[in-house]
């Protein structure tokens, strides 16, 4: 179980260089975590027009590649890396015909680029055929979410005997259900599956492809990104249609909690918030709270609790479900809010105009802003997260080490790091409620206020349990280790 293995990461996404969600930070921190525990591990990404080669000291690596795709296609690429001092180095396929443009997915306007299958599907063979071409025999590919999820399909189809590639063991990591990479059969062809694949077990879904489908049948084994959310997307409710396929992985598909980063949110270290505190010493949380009353122009009193809200603005994070219940909230609890966020147009139309309705209680502010997203987990009383689903949830186990109390529905990975508040024992870390409503938000914030004005004691012992809990990577990464040697124990030819 402690054999050290050689590694390979596949990602669409990874900080700092590139990022829209939770996987680049994924990408960020677990291969270092994996490199602590002896692996060696590599990071293969594409190398998007966004990404500033000068400020990440990038150099080239290897030019050329060349990568053969179906019906006969040849493509060829570059490779650049990272400093050689950095730990985990990371290379990034540079090829301008696929990935010379604004956006990693979609253009300006989010319309996904019609050639994203090809894109991804070239950038999965490149990433091989680059090990192939530079001796990095690994012990485990490890894919993730729809843009690699082919890799496994090409380590069986293609690779099953190859001197470098072919006793690798393949792990595929969901991180999002809900995008699953379907497209056209036009690109079939190019893609080089092979017709005969193309089958309801496999990659067709509805005469069109599914990627992540297809990486699902040929992955050795399949992880998720939290054991509820592993759990859930078993059932048609969850699953996005591939509850069947998940289901037939059997022990071969498991649940695996995501890490955070603690050398970044952490209010005893954190330098971006007004102040520090820890647990043994939270005089600085009052100062990050009065700080952050006064930056949204909220009334500054101490008495007053306050509720944060960092999220995207999509059905998947409930914010309609919030707009809801906010402005009820607000009339008849004493209480004020701060919103950071953007996506859905009505949605940042309504969160921007409540200031102007609400002034003093509630501030917002359209966009991201990191900074910004350092304050609210520092300076909030609470944090409210009324997801539809959620893989695993980041900002419930930030607001956790910063003493903010968690409001949450209690799904997927909300449900395995927040700990129910028993109001006879004082004891848990956050407020959860089940059913996804606007009254049921409703509530469960007004219990949520109610303890913080009528059971002190129990808040205080409630902030200093979760701001002792421990997500790190640490835990995450033995985890994965276990599941690596599961896959390459199971590998199947």
């Amino acid at each position: 179980m402690n054999r050290k293995l050689k590694i390979m990461m596949l990602s669409s996404e990874c900080v700092p260089f590139a990022k829209s969600g939770g996987l680049a930070d994924v990408l960020g921190a677990l291969p270092d975590a994996l490199q602590q525990l002896g692996h060696e591990v590599i990071i293969i990404m594409p190398k998007y027009a966004s990404i500033d080669v000068r400020k990440h000291n990038l150099r080239p690596f290897l030019n050329p590649l060349g990568v053969w795709m179906g019906s006969g296609a040849e493509e060829w690429c570059s490779v650049y890396m990272t400093p050689a001092t950095k730990s985990v180095p990371v290379y990034f396929v540079e090829f301008n015909k696929y990935f010379d443009r604004p956006g990693l997915y979609h253009d300006e306007d989010f319309k996904d680029y019609q050639d994203n299958p090809r894109r991804f599907g070239f950038f999965t063979r490149a990433a091989l055929q680059f090990c192939r071409d530079i001796g990095f025999k690994p012990d485990v590919i490890h894919a993730h979410d729809w843009q690699t999820a082919l890799a496994p399909a090409y380590l069986k189809i293609w690779h099953w005997n190859d001197p470098i590639l072919g006793n690798a063991a393949s792990v595929l990591t969901i991180h999002n259900i809900g995008y699953q990479g379907v497209y056209g059969t036009e690109h079939y062809d190019y893609l080089g599956l092979q017709w005969h694949n193309f089958v309801s077990d496999k990659f067709e879904d509805h005469e069109r492809i599914n990627f992540l489908k297809g990486g699902i049948y040929y992955a050795d084994l399949v992880s998720t990104v939290s054991p509820t959310y592993a759990n859930e997307t078993r059932t048609p409710e969850y699953a996005h249609g591939l509850a069947p396929y998940l289901n037939n992985k059997g022990k071969n598909y498991v649940g695996i909690l995501n890490g955070v980063d603690y050398a970044r949110w952490n209010p005893a270290v954190d330098t971006l918030i007004p102040a520090r505190y820890s647990v043994e010493d939270m005089r600085g949380k009052a100062v990050c709270k009065r700080e952050l009353q006064r930056r949204f122009l909220l009334e500054v009193n101490s008495d007053i609790p306050v509720i944060g809200v960092i999220s995207r603005f999509v059905n998947q994070k409930g914010l309609d479900v919030l707009a809801g219940a906010i402005e009820s909230i607000v009339n008849n609890m004493r209480v004020q809010f701060v919103v950071l966020g953007s996506g859905d147009k009505k949605l940042e139309a309504y969160y921007g105009g409540l200031p102007g309705r609400y002034p003093g209680r509630i501030g917002s502010y359209i966009g991201y802003n990191d900074e910004l997203a350092h304050w609210i987990e520092a300076g909030s009383d609470f944090f409210i997260m009324p997801s539809v689903y959620e893989p695993c949830g980041l900002n419930q186990i930030y607001s956790l080490k910063y003493g903010t109390l968690p409001i949450v529905r209690n799904t997927g990975g909300l449900a395995d790091t927040v700990q129910q508040y028993d109001e006879v024992l004082g004891t848990g870390t956050g407020f959860k409620f089940w059913e996804l409503s606007s009254q049921a938000v409703y509530y469960t914030m007004g219990w949520a206020v109610s303890t913080y004005y009528d059971r002190k004691t129990h808040l205080r012992q409630m902030i200093q349990t979760a701001m002792t809990q421990d997500f790190s990577w640490e835990t995450s990464a033995q985890a994965y280790s276990l599941a690596y040697q599961t896959a390459i124990a199971n590998k199947k030819f």
